[in-house]
């Protein structure tokens, strides 16, 4: 898309997979070229400063240091340059799944407790039904859920 107002790319435009997926490619050809050319240019400016040799007065290893210290931002550049593509991507796939398909998963969801309702109120039996006496019949509860632990104690008070 060109420079021109009506020619951006606006929320509007990326409501759809399909335009959010040209968006993405469009974005990658241009920052990709970017992110190789500042990585070549780091590469050959650390190989530069390091040729440049010690500097009168540095310790050993100090050229080499500030060498990896002068190129360093370029390095970062690159790395950002590159995690803005990986940030479009992420939001692509965050797009996705609360957009698109969490409203039809909410949905599947009501369909389901509504149909559940509807078992209930028709009188059919549930699916999951308690086989066994009730929790206050047994000698566990009486005793506080320990069960036979404290039984030597209450028969001492």
């Amino acid at each position: 898309m060109s420079a021109t107002p009506a020619d951006r790319w606006t929320p509007a435009h990326l409501q759809s997979p399909e335009d959010r997926a040209i968006h993405l490619a469009q974005r990658r050809l241009q920052l990709q070229p970017i992110v190789d050319d500042l990585r070549r240019l780091a590469r050959e400016m650390e190989a530069e400063v390091k040729e440049c040799g010690p500097i009168e007065g540095d310790m050993p290893g100090q050229a080499r240091l500030r060498a990896r210290h002068v190129t360093r931002p370029l390095f970062k550049a690159a790395d950002d340059v590159e995690k803005a593509l990986a940030d479009l991507i992420s939001f692509n796939a965050r797009f996705q799944r609360s957009y698109e398909e969490l409203p039809v998963k909410r949905e599947a969801k009501r369909e389901e407790k509504h149909r559940r309702k509807l078992e209930a109120k028709s009188g059919q039996p549930q699916a999951i039904e308690s086989a066994g006496p009730a929790p206050a019949d047994t000698a566990e509860s009486k005793s506080g859920g320990f069960g036979d632990v404290f039984d030597g104690l209450r028969r001492g008070a």
